[in-house]
């Protein structure tokens, strides 16, 4: 039976707790809800889901048509050979693995497998969702954590891999120039385009490379991050992150490592992964009837590259509408308007043999994930620990390096790390609309379910 002094300790604790449930439910009353601060913010998510919706109904209802119609594409698509359907097909499941490699390139103790369902799941998301983007990042984070990837990994993953394929969309047009060149003069549009994304790419490359090896150019670009993330924290109404500079310099330290190791690898996967979409389009139109003197490559290379570049910004899910608009505008006014049929064409069975396979097969890789993780994997692969001098003279990382991840335990999302501190900025947004993150096998309720 409980003594005078642990009743009173009793008492004492169920006054605090009264208190402090008043406390919250008058500041509950005076301060604004959520549900205030999020009607801005829905508003604009129901104008931007708007917009898409009108943007791709005019351009499959509207502009396409108008350009060649759907009956002749369709027998149009029905003249291949069963040798130009096979080249296609076969030229698409190399770019779809190209980009598991490329997520390879990066994690190396990452299985294939498990690769494809990152890939696929965000894939997934991005193609069908407004806003898809940082929902897909969601996915693909809910995924590598169940498998033991930390935050800061998961976050050099994402910058790294983010940094990639902003350098190869800006590099593009430049090679597509170059090689356009040799077939015929490139129009001004693609010369400014080249121009003007050699000039970023050579902005962004030198300031990445000062960044990596300038400890003093790393300071002051921490703190002018640091004001940055001040100013979009108060237009958000966000609490500002403690320690920019800190997070930067985390990422410096790991980046580095994981660069000077396989920075090779990454560079040449990711390129690859472009290149080989690129020849899914060239097979297509091949594929059409569509011959070099009608088409050169070189052409279709360089729209390629120019839409690439266009499409980076969100505008759709997936840049549906924008893409197709864009490719069939472009290679039409190349090829002249009797090709215009052959050319809409290609692009429709392009679009259709890259945007939409990762949808069914995005959503049953997170169904396989999410009921039966066997079959994906439920851990990462081990690496037999070495001295961290070996780093940099091309051997395995050892156990804690950056890029690699421990499989030993599976880590909470926690943002206390540098790198995880700068997590919070890629990640914060999405993992609250996931379930579970880190027991595949439950549903997501609460603490009492």
């Amino acid at each position: 039976m409980p003594g005078p002094t642990e009743r009173s300790y009793r008492k004492a604790g169920k006054d605090q707790a009264t208190v402090e449930t008043a406390h919250d439910h008058c500041a509950s009353r005076t301060e604004p809800g959520s549900a205030t601060e999020g009607r801005p913010r829905r508003g604009r998510k129901i104008l931007s889901t708007a917009a898409s919706a009108i943007l791709i109904a005019a351009t499959f209802g509207f502009a396409i048509p108008r350009i060649a119609s759907y009956r002749s594409v369709w027998a149009s698509v029905h003249t291949m050979t069963w040798p130009h359907i096979l080249l296609v097909a076969v030229a698409a499941a190399v770019s779809m693995i190209s980009y598991w490699i490329t997520i390879r390139a990066v994690l190396p103790r990452l299985k294939l497998r498990q690769a494809a369902a990152v890939n696929l799941g965000s894939n997934a998301v991005a193609n069908t969702l407004p806003a898809g983007g940082a929902l897909a990042m969601g996915v693909s984070w809910a995924m590598l954590s169940s498998w033991g990837l930390s935050t800061a990994d998961y976050v050099l993953y994402t910058l790294v891999t983010g940094i990639w394929n902003v350098f190869t969309l800006l590099g593009m047009p430049v090679l597509a120039l170059l090689v356009m060149a040799t077939a015929t003069r490139p129009d001004g549009v693609l010369i400014t385009a080249a121009v003007t994304g050699l000039a970023v790419l050579a902005a962004m490359v030198t300031g990445l490379g000062l960044l990596l090896h300038s400890q003093a150019f790393a300071l002051r670009a921490g703190r002018a991050l640091q004001r940055v993330l001040a100013v979009a924290s108060r237009l958000a109404r966000r609490p500002p992150p403690a320690n920019a500079g800190g997070s930067l310099s985390s990422f410096r330290d790991r980046a580095g490592a994981l660069l000077a190791a396989r920075g090779w690898r990454i560079t040449a996967a990711t390129v690859a992964s472009y290149l080989t979409l690129w020849l899914v389009l060239l097979a297509c139109l091949r594929g059409t009837g569509l011959s070099q003197a009608q088409m050169p490559w070189q052409t279709s290379l360089a729209a390629f590259a120019f839409i690439r570049l266009l499409t980076a910004l969100p505008i759709t899910p997936g840049g549906l509408g924008v893409t197709e608009l864009g490719l069939v505008g472009i290679l039409v006014t190349s090829a002249g308007s009797a090709a215009s049929v052959q050319v809409t064409a290609a692009v429709l069975l392009y679009r259709a043999v890259t945007y939409l396979p990762s949808i069914p097969l995005g959503a049953l890789a997170c169904l396989t994930w999410r009921l039966a993780p066997g079959l994906i994997g439920t851990s990462l692969r081990r690496a037999s620990p070495v001295s961290p001098q070996h780093r940099d003279t091309g051997q395995p990382y050892p156990a804690t390096a950056p890029g690699e991840m421990a499989s030993h335990h599976v880590p909470q999302p926690a943002l206390a790390d540098g790198g995880g501190r700068l997590a919070g900025l890629v990640v914060a947004v999405p993992l609250p609309l996931l379930p579970d993150t880190q027991h595949p096998r439950r549903s997501n309720r609460g603490p009492g379910a």
